[in-house]
């Protein structure tokens, strides 16, 4: 059995960096009050890259994943150190507009949470609130494109004015989808978005992602091995708030560099 203890001096092993990177992220640690939850983690993630986190319960992977749009700010008691930008900008800048950023790197949470909306107005909220509709005619344009690319609108076009809370579970996660790349995102944060969905909504999420990436750069905690398989290019594995191993996705799961990333993928542990 690897040892299973936080190392101080661990080092990243695999493929970290990116030629083309979106967001990089140099020497991140959070912590909740005294307790460290992220210890010391640097990766890029690439342009149109799908990128999957994976680890074992409590390793702090969807931690990280909010400190890239500064959900964690919610949090209180919740720090951050070390440097994260996306395109050589410092989202921890105090002069950031965090409403700005969390339009620019969207997120899809667990749980679907449509507002308590018309569908047409739970993807039309965020190009209202950030005025990039300048007519109901660019409103309605807007709202079609989105729910197009989230796969839904074939589904709902004759009920737009209906709750959108009135969807199945994963019509309501392509809503919340739909909602944030309407207001034309750079990347798109996905904790866990298909936990709560049966296997054949899991599907078209998952195709879905696929044809995000062609315009999106997409991060994806998952807890499902064959999804990070099935979605993604890089996979990164975390390990007590560690970043443990980095490589190209079929290289983790057939050949990983670390004996801790082994012991997961083989269910040694976990």
């Amino acid at each position: 059995m690897p040892d299973m203890k936080v190392n101080e001096k661990h080092v990243t092993v695999g493929k970290q960096f990116h030629d083309d990177p979106r967001m990089t992220m140099r020497n991140v640690n959070v912590f909740y009050g005294e307790k460290q939850a992220i210890h010391d983690v640097s990766i890029d993630i690439g342009k149109n890259e799908v990128m999957a986190m994976i680890g074992p319960s409590g390793c702090g992977k969807s931690t990280f994943l909010r400190s890239l749009n500064r959900m964690n700010d919610t949090v209180e008691g919740c720090r951050v150190e070390g440097e994260i930008c996306m395109d050589g900008e410092s989202l921890y800048n105090t002069k950031l507009d965090v409403v700005e950023l969390r339009a620019r790197v969207g997120m899809v949470f667990q749980k679907p949470n449509p507002f308590p909306k018309s569908i047409y107005e739970n993807v039309a909220y965020g190009a209202k609130i950030h005025g990039l509709a300048d007519s109901r005619i660019d409103l309605d344009e807007i709202v079609e494109n989105s729910l197009n690319k989230a796969g839904l609108w074939k589904e709902v076009k004759d009920r737009l004015h209906q709750p959108g809370t009135g969807l199945s579970g994963g019509q309501q996660q392509r809503l919340c989808i739909a909602r944030a790349i309407a207001v034309t995102p750079e990347v798109i944060l996905m904790d866990e978005p298909c936990s709560a969905l049966d296997p054949i909504a899991t599907a078209r999420i998952e195709e879905l992602i696929k044809e995000l990436s062609e315009n999106f750069t997409i991060a994806i905690v998952t807890h499902s091995m064959q999804q990070a398989a099935r979605v993604s290019d890089r996979t990164a594995y975390f390990h007590l708030g560690q970043l443990i191993e980095v490589n190209p996705t079929e290289q983790v799961f057939t050949m990983p560099e670390h004996e801790l990333t082994e012991g997961y993928i083989t269910g040694r542990f976990g």
